[in-house]
C-alpha cells in the first residue's frame, strides 16, 4: 500500500472566514430544532424581487444558460454602463466593464491582473477578512492600516503616505461603505485618497458593493475621479442576489484584456442565468428601496437599543447593514461571547476577530439585514440574556 499522504499547500494555510463558521454553528442549532435569529452574515433577509425571478425562469424556459463571453453578457454590461450615467453622472466606456462571479470573483481577477507575487497591498483594519486571506493565497502581502481612535474612521492620504514611507506599497483597497463598520467616505475624502494613491504610484481598488445602501451622506464612485481605479461591485447586497454569484468591475483600459484572459481560464464565464436575471434587477429600484427602508428602520432600532445593553463605541454606521460595536463592558473575548450568545440566546453575531486580528477580541458585528420583527426579537433576547 502506498505511503503517500496528501498535505495541504502552504498557500492554503489561511485563517477561516469566521462568519461562515458561525453560520455553520447556527445551522447546526437549527437542525437540532432551535430557532436562531441570524445577525451574523451580511445577507439580505428578502429574496430577489419577482421581476428578477421571472427573468431567470424565462432564461430557463429559453434554454439560454450556456457559456457567455468571459467579460459577460453585452446586454448586462450595457445596463451597468447606463447605471453609472444615471446614478453618478459618469460615462464609463462599455469596453471597460466586466461581469464577474460575484464581487469575490472580481477581487480574484483584480489581484491577479494588477499585481505580481510579493506585491504589498494596503487594507484597513477593521476590514473584510477575505481581502487579506485572498491576497495571502495568491502570494501577495496584505498591509493593514489600523483605523479608529485618533486615526479616525476612514483611511486618509496621510495614513496611506505614512504606510508607504515605512515600506513601499503597490496598491490600496478601500471599501465605502465599509464592512464591518458601515462607515462611508465623503466624495471629497474619496477623491483626495484616489489622488494620493496615484501620486504615490499605487493601484487603487474601490469596493463599492454596499453602494445604494446609504443612510447618512452620499456615496461616490472612485471611477468619477480616475480612469485608473479598479471598481468592484455586486448584485448581492442592494439587489438581494447573494446566491446568484454575479457582480461587475470597472477596469482601467490597460487591464481589460488581462482580466478577460484570466477570467477565460479561471471561470470561462459568469453564470448565464444569473446574468440574465441581473439585467432585470435594474428595473425594480422601487421594490429594492422598500427593502432598504426596512434596513433603515432596523438601523434606528439597533442604534437605540444596543448602547443601553452595554454595547458602545460604535463606528459611524452610515451605510451597508452592519453595526460594529465594543463589548469591553461585557466581555474580553469576542469569539467566546458570540458563541455563548448563539447557544444561550439563540442570536448569531460575528466576533470582531474576523475583521481585526489585533483589536477584534473586544468588538462584534451585528448584521441588521433581516426582517424588522426578527431584529426586534433579537434585541429582546439579548436584553434577557444579559439580564
Amino acid at each position: 500500500m502506498s505511503t503517500f499522504s496528501p498535505t495541504p499547500s502552504r498557500r492554503s494555510a489561511i485563517e477561516p472566514f469566521i462568519v461562515m463558521d458561525v453560520m455553520r454553528a447556527a445551522a447546526d442549532r437549527e437542525q437540532a430544532g432551535h430557532r436562531v435569529i441570524h445577525m451574523e452574515v451580511g445577507q439580505p433577509g428578502e429574496a430577489a424581487p419577482p421581476v428578477v425571478l421571472d427573468a431567470a425562469r424565462t432564461a430557463l424556459a429559453d434554454g439560454a444558460i450556456g457559456y457567455t463571453e468571459a467579460l459577460g453578457l453585452r446586454s448586462l454590461r450595457a445596463r451597468i454602463q447606463d447605471h453609472y450615467r444615471r446614478a453618478y453622472g459618469v460615462d464609463v466606456a462599455y469596453e471597460r466593464i466586466a461581469v464577474t462571479t460575484g464581487s469575490s470573483g472580481g477581487f480574484n481577477l483584480a489581484f491577479l491582473a494588477a499585481f505580481d507575487p510579493g506585491a504589498r497591498i494596503a487594507l484597513t483594519a477593521p476590514g473584510y477578512p477575505a481581502y487579506r486571506n485572498l491576497l495571502h493565497t495568491l502570494g501577495l502581502e496584505a498591509i493593514e492600516i489600523p483605523l479608529g481612535g485618533s486615526a479616525g474612521p476612514i483611511l486618509t492620504p496621510e495614513l496611506l503616505a505614512a504606510a508607504h514611507a515605512e515600506a513601499p506599497l503597490d496598491g490600496v483597497l478601500v471599501a465605502s461603505p465599509a464592512n464591518p463598520t458601515g462607515t462611508l467616505m465623503s466624495p471629497d475624502a474619496l477623491r483626495d485618497l484616489v489622488a494620493a494613491a496615484e501620486d504615490l504610484g499605487l493601484q487603487f481598488i474601490s469596493d463599492e458593493i454596499y453602494h445604494r445602501l446609504v443612510y447618512e451622506g452620499e456615496a461616490a464612485t472612485a471611477c468619477a475621479f480616475s480612469d485608473n481605479a479598479i471598481i468592484v461591485n455586486s448584485f448581492s447586497k442592494y439587489y438581494c442576489m447573494t446566491g446568484w454569484r454575479v457582480g461587475w468591475m470597472i477596469l482601467p483600459e490597460a487591464l481589460v484584456r488581462a482580466v478577460e484572459r484570466i477570467g477565460q481560464n479561471l471561470y470561462i464565464s459568469p453564470p448565464a442565468i444569473s446574468q440574465r436575471a441581473a439585467v432585470a434587477a435594474f428595473d425594480v429600484s422601487a421594490d429594492l428601496d422598500r427593502i432598504k427602508d426596512v434596513y433603515a428602520a432596523n438601523r434606528r432600532l439597533l442604534l437605540e437599543k444596543l448602547p443601553a445593553l452595554g454595547f458602545e463605541d460604535f463606528a459611524p454606521c452610515d451605510g451597508a447593514f452592519y453595526a460594529y460595536a465594543s463589548i469591553r463592558r461585557l466581555a474580553n473575548d469576542s469569539v467566546a461571547f458570540s458563541r455563548r450568545m448563539l447557544e444561550e440566546a439563540g442570536v448569531a453575531i460575528t466576533p470582531g476577530l474576523d475583521f481585526d486580528r489585533e483589536r477584534g477580541a473586544h468588538t462584534v458585528r451585528f448584521s441588521f439585514a433581516g426582517t424588522h420583527a426578527d431584529m426586534t426579537e433579537a434585541m429582546d433576547r439579548i436584553a434577557a440574556w444579559l439580564g
